[in-house]
């Protein structure tokens, strides 16, 4: 009878079976919120990745940029946009800039050439001057040249700025009786108006090319012509990538009488370049 009962004994481990299945819900802790819970934490990480924060960080930085870029445009433009590049000068008539234009051929390397078209002799330059300031400039320069007898311009040799190192500007020299007066006069009355103008000696000159890296230089070269300039003029100066491009503002005719006109330089009868220009030694 004793043995039956061992024998009994067995079917309780069939009840043992089922007490794995309780070792079965140990699965649900993966069915627990907290493994999926962290799933959020990777959209936290992407608030803190910069997915929401730079875009706001970016407004909020461009909105003071947009408001500070006025202020510093206002600054850097107001060279160009708010005020004007005018300067006072004397024209070079075409049979003088075009025999100039064909000396320009000896330039190497980075040297720019000044168009025939726009040489000139700068007689006072404003580098930045309020519209409403126009008028006033074309007064003065009408009031400063209506007594003035038209001027004997002549050219002279080449030179450089600056002369020693590495120069800048190619240009010619150019004489005339009362120019370097008339330079003086439009400068001092300049100042009167409160405006700025360079400070550098006046120098006659017409500019001939300038640098824009290196480059050799050109020998010497002198000049037996000139022309009878009949009046000054103001210009406007506009900056291109190409270079400046000069838009004539007034013209201011010199109505005086010369006291003793020069045959050669008559209007009509300029003295032109001719092919026997002289070159100086280096």
């Amino acid at each position: 009878m004793t043995k039956i009962r061992r024998a009994k004994k067995p079917t309780p481990r069939p009840d043992a079976a089922p007490s794995p299945a309780p070792v079965q819900t140990a699965p649900t802790p993966a069915r627990t919120a907290p493994a999926k819970a962290k799933a959020p934490a990777p959209k936290a990480k992407s608030k803190a990745d910069g997915k929401g924060q730079p875009t706001d960080t970016i407004k909020v930085y461009t909105r003071p940029g947009r408001g500070g870029r006025p202020q510093n445009a206002g600054k850097g433009e107001a060279h160009t946009p708010g005020t004007l590049r005018l300067f006072y000068a004397l024209k070079v008539p075409v049979n003088i800039a075009n025999p100039l234009a064909e000396r320009q051929r000896q330039l190497r390397g980075n040297w720019r050439a000044v168009r025939a078209d726009q040489m000139h002799v700068t007689l006072a330059y404003l580098p930045s001057v309020p519209p409403e300031k126009l008028a006033d400039l074309k007064r003065l320069g009408t009031r400063l040249t209506e007594h003035l007898p038209p001027m004997d311009v002549k050219l002279r040799g080449t030179g450089y700025f600056p002369n020693e190192g590495s120069p800048r500007v190619w240009f010619v020299k150019v004489e005339a009786e009362g120019l370097t007066e008339l330079a003086a006069e439009l400068r001092a009355g300049i100042q009167a108006l409160g405006l700025e103008t360079d400070e550098q000696p006046f120098k006659a000159h017409i500019t001939l090319a300038r640098k824009k890296g290196p480059a050799p230089r050109v020998p010497p070269l002198t000049f037996d012509a000139g022309w009878q300039a009949g009046a000054a003029a103001l210009y406007r100066s506009i900056l291109r990538k190409t270079g400046p491009i000069y838009e004539l503002e007034s013209t201011f005719r010199f109505r005086g009488t010369p006291s003793t006109p020069d045959p050669a330089t008559t209007p009509g009868t300029e003295k032109t370049l001719t092919p026997e220009v002289t070159q100086e030694k280096a």
